[in-house]
């Protein structure tokens, strides 16, 4: 079924035109031009939606603290779905690699998670098209166990080294991250007790991060899997990742730290949550301060799905033209992933493809192709 026997605003990767596009089978067929520039009152057309970070699939596995999902199958599909129906059509589920203050109950969503998407996507399950990103705590002693039993499974394509001790980088300030622990984990501590943490986790930090980082360094590039640091602060954090031979700053948490990224020639990447809640909601670096200083090259959904669509339209309406920012939950994150027969909309590509209408602003989507597959 083609996208749409009416033309429609076809958003390219270096402009939009009003025409019509072809499908010949799970790859684009023909892009027929009407002319140059939107239309108005007319619907979008635009590559499906490459996230190359979204938390969202251990909300199924773990959706209260503490509580692990037993039906591991259903977790996965229900996942799928919500990451299809927001527009993405292409996901590297991102896993938060560690073990700290879980028991043993995150590394065994951990083992659940994986396996459950590789048995899913091997028996052609999965709607969207599901990669991994592994999220790798370098602080934690569980770290290196769980990466060696699963960095060899064929759908891990990014790697992103993380370091959450107390004191630095996100949780420079100590307050907030008290506060952020006693919310979401219930984590109520005495000064002396919150003292006593912070130590043993120091501790840890000096003890394995060096070589977990260089472990998994190896690792990656000896597998041609892409690298990303996460959570930049200072010129330091970045100078440090770019030594390592990182190409992907994820989340810097300044502008300087993002501008230091963009001279060293890093790819910026940032959350669509940002963008659409108008800046950090952890008072970090606004995603739309970077984007205004072109310091911002590939967006992802984080922890809301529905952002990854609604945050470059907020772009664009900001001045940007469309289909710079649609480029960067399109093309970009297909160029920084090696993903490169989807991204665009073009003859010979995947045709992976988003109908969508305005709505006050909002996108909406009124259809979905995944490898020229309708779902919506």
């Amino acid at each position: 079924m083609q996208p749409s026997a009416d033309a429609l605003n076809i958003v390219l990767d270096d402009r939009t035109i009003f025409g019509t596009v072809t499908l010949d089978g799970d790859r684009i067929g023909r892009v027929e031009s009407m002319g140059d520039g939107a239309r108005e009152g007319a619907d979008y057309l635009l590559p499906g939606l490459i996230d190359i970070h979204t938390d969202n699939i251990e909300h199924h596995f773990m959706p209260r603290p503490g509580v692990k999902w037993p039906a591991t199958l259903a977790a996965v599909l229900a996942h799928d779905w919500q990451m299809l129906g927001a527009g993405v059509t292409t996901v590297l589920d991102s896993l938060s690699i560690g073990d700290y203050d879980s028991r043993g109950l995150r590394t065994a969503m951990l083992d659940a998670a994986i396996g459950g998407l590789t048995e899913a996507r091997t028996a052609g399950l999965l709607k969207a098209d599901h990669y991994f990103h592994f999220r790798c705590e370098l602080s934690d002693p569980a770290l290196l166990g769980i990466v060696e039993r699963h960095v060899d499974n064929p759908g891990l394509r990014l790697m992103s080294l993380m370091d959450h001790t107390p004191g630095q980088r996100q949780w420079h300030d100590m307050a907030l991250y008290r506060e952020y622990r006693r919310k979401k984990n219930a984590r109520v501590w005495s000064d002396e007790e919150f003292a006593l943490y912070l130590a043993e986790r120091r501790a840890h930090q000096q003890l394995h991060v060096p070589p977990s980082r260089a472990v998994i360094s190896r690792a990656a590039l000896e597998r041609g899997i892409s690298l990303a640091s996460h959570d930049d602060t200072t010129l330091d954090d970045v100078e440090t990742a770019h030594a390592d031979g990182i190409v992907i700053s994820e989340f810097p948490t300044t502008l300087a730290a993002a501008e230091r990224a963009r001279a060293l020639g890093m790819q910026v990447v940032m959350g669509s949550p940002n963008i659409v809640l108008g800046g950090s909601h952890s008072g970090n670096a606004s995603a739309t301060d970077l984007a205004d200083a072109g310091l911002l090259d590939i967006l992802t959904s984080d922890y809301v799905p529905a952002s990854l669509l609604h945050a470059p339209f907020i772009l664009a309406a900001r001045g940007r033209p469309l289909h710079d920012t649609i480029a960067m939950v399109s093309a970009k994150p297909a160029d920084a992933i090696g993903l490169p027969d989807r991204g665009r909309i073009a003859p010979g590509l995947r045709a992976d493809l988003l109908r969508v209408t305005l709505v006050g602003g909002v996108p909406v989507i009124r259809g979905i192709w995944v490898a020229g597959r309708r779902y919506l």
